[in-house]
């Protein structure tokens, strides 16, 4: 073994300095609180100066009278020390003016607003990591959703599987297959797997572990009367090839008591059938992959994606134990992926989550565009998107539903021209999933993003607003993420969208009270000051009012709850006002 970078030259360095910029980027609430507040300000600053110039002339041209009647200011008969106290007087009410023109309980609000919702949130399954994730999720106009976990439950199964070319029955035995395919079928299953069977010595119920597709395979081959241990013991793993999201399979070489090699692949059906060259019949007997063989697994593979199956193929080739590199030298040895033998495909079902469905076409009546991205194949992917309501048409077709490879060779031109009118990317990468959502935000779009992998951090980084899975999530999504949706369910990333606009809502009925108290208040001070020279409410009786005014008004409107009305609205997005 040899070390061949360090820090942030190895993948996970560079995909851990990617997540950790700060883009200084503001939320969607802030830039529109930004130009309330310059407006605000401006206006309070020229009628505070129109005061000032006004209040200067009547003072100094004998037109300010006291309460008595006699004039306050009388060239060459006032002191000096009255006019400074005049001049002073003056002053401190264009000052306050200013003062009352701004709503200072504004931040108030609005932090009392994001600190309710966010303790509020954690009882609809909704860890709020950043606060001002909760308003920025009101404004969201796309959500790019992953498949399974978030849309699916997660819970895999293999529901049809094709072995030698017959197609084997649910809970089907291996009597049908010759003890050759029998023996490669579960060496495949059993050494190519990143998940792992315990079974108990008194008997009790055997356990699974791994990713939901490993322990729906494994469950197969239990099914299949396969001993785990025993079959990990009949050969040793000469070498790994960890799945890639990039080429969609994942390999092991193995090598068996009798000193045969055989290298193992798994991965996508349509993929790895393409690097066949031959097929393993139930007698044992290989035979060429003709293009009508091909032809014929391919539409075996369709059948189950119409389904909305999930297909994987089982594939392997005998290797000669002179090609195989010293162990020193294993660590760049790419294993041969070239003259397959297909052995096998099956295809696993991860049914919609209940609810899902309804969820979606809330989102869809309140104008958030849901996406789905996922790795499955487009098949897959259009079944289980028309199953959600994320697809309304069977025969949508590009750019509707897209392949991630072919999103991916566009310029970026090409993309956010048609980013707008993506539902479905089948066969995505990481990769693809974070160009779409920076081509969605140059369309102005406000861009959530839902995701539990390590690969996914880019993209949820990059989002307006990231949600990581709190169940099948890594820490690395999590610690990327602005909010943990706990139960991995669609439907509360929703609830998380109207908390949001509840948010947006309670800030913007504060500034429509503040306001109309202020803009009376001021009204009332330059109308008196412009025609009788004074004030009917001094600078302390202002500032007074507009501070309680504030905090009760602040503490009365941050907290009430939202409503079913709030998603019939559609949403801002980042360009309109905030009122």
């Amino acid at each position: 073994m040899q070390v061949t970078a360090v820090g942030l030259n190895t993948e996970w360095g560079l995909l851990m300095a990617s997540i950790s910029e700060d883009n200084n980027e503001e939320t969607p609430l802030q830039v529109r609180l930004n130009g309330v507040a310059t407006f605000i300000g401006i206006v309070g600053l020229v009628v505070a100066a129109m005061v000032l110039v006004v209040l200067f002339a009547r003072y100094f041209t004998g037109h300010t009278t006291n309460p008595d009647g006699t004039v306050q200011f009388v060239k060459g008969h006032t002191g000096v020390k009255s006019t400074i106290f005049g001049v002073i007087k003056i002053l401190t009410v264009a000052v306050t003016i200013v003062v009352v023109a701004v709503p200072e309980g504004l931040p108030l609000a609005v932090t009392l607003t994001l600190a309710y919702s966010m303790r509020k949130m954690m009882a609809d399954k909704a860890l709020v990591r950043r606060l001002s994730a909760c308003e920025t999720m009101g404004s969201a106009t796309t959500i790019c959703s992953d498949k399974t976990g978030t849309l699916t439950l997660n819970q895999m199964t293999v529901v049809r599987s094709i072995v030698g070319a017959i197609e084997l029955q649910p809970q089907a035995t291996i009597e049908k297959l010759s003890p050759t395919v029998t023996s490669l079928v579960l060496e495949a299953i059993a050494q190519n797997t990143s998940g792992s069977v315990f079974e108990p010595e008194d008997g009790s119920t055997v356990e699974v572990t791994g990713s939901p597709t490993e322990k729906a395979i494994l469950s197969w081959g239990l099914e299949l009367h396969m001993k785990f241990a025993l079959e990990r013991s009949k050969s040793a793993i000469i070498h790994v090839s960890p799945f890639n999201s990039e080429k969609k399979r994942g390999g092991v070489a193995v090598i068996g008591r009798d000193s045969n090699v055989h290298v193992h692949w798994k991965g996508a059906a349509e993929i790895v059938l393409a690097l066949c060259t031959n097929w393993l019949d139930v007698d044992g007997s290989t035979h060429e992959m003709t293009p009508d063989k091909a032809n014929h697994f391919r539409k075996y593979i369709e059948d189950m994606a119409e389904q909305s199956l999930r297909c994987v193929a089982f594939a392997y080739r005998n290797l000669d134990p002179k090609d195989i590199p010293y162990e020193e030298q294993r660590i760049n040895w790419e294993l041969p992926d070239n003259d397959l033998t297909l052995i096998g495909i099956v295809g696993m079902k991860d049914p919609c989550r209940p609810g899902v469905r309804d969820a979606v076409e809330l989102c869809t009546n309140s104008g958030v565009k849901v996406r789905m991205v996922t790795g499955d194949n487009l098949q897959t992917a259009r079944a289980i998107a028309l199953e959600c309501g994320i697809l309304t048409d069977p025969q949508a077709s590009a750019p509707v539903i897209i392949e991630g490879k072919v999103f991916r060779a566009y310029s970026d031109a090409e993309r956010e021209a048609v980013a707008d009118k993506i539902s479905v990317m089948g066969r995505s990468s990481p990769n693809d999933k974070l160009l779409l959502v920076k081509a969605l935000k140059k369309n102005g779009h406000v861009v959530a993003v839902t995701g539990d992998g390590t690969n996914d951090a880019p993209a949820l980084h990059e989002a307006d607003i990231g949600l990581s899975m709190g169940i099948q999530g890594t820490e690395v999504a999590k610690e990327s993420s602005d909010i943990i949706i706990l139960d991995d369910n669609f439907a509360s990333v929703v609830k998380v969208v109207r908390w949001g606009r509840s948010v947006y809502a309670n800030i913007q009925k504060f500034i429509q009270f503040q306001l109309t108290v202020n803009v009376a208040a001021l009204i009332i001070n330059v109308v008196a000051a412009i025609s009788s020279g004074n004030v009917p409410l001094n600078a302390v009786q202002l500032l007074w009012v507009n501070l309680i005014m504030d905090t009760l008004g602040a503490l009365a409107l941050a907290t009430e709850p939202p409503t079913d009305q709030l998603m019939k609205r559609t949403p801002v997005g980042r360009r309109e006002n905030l009122l």
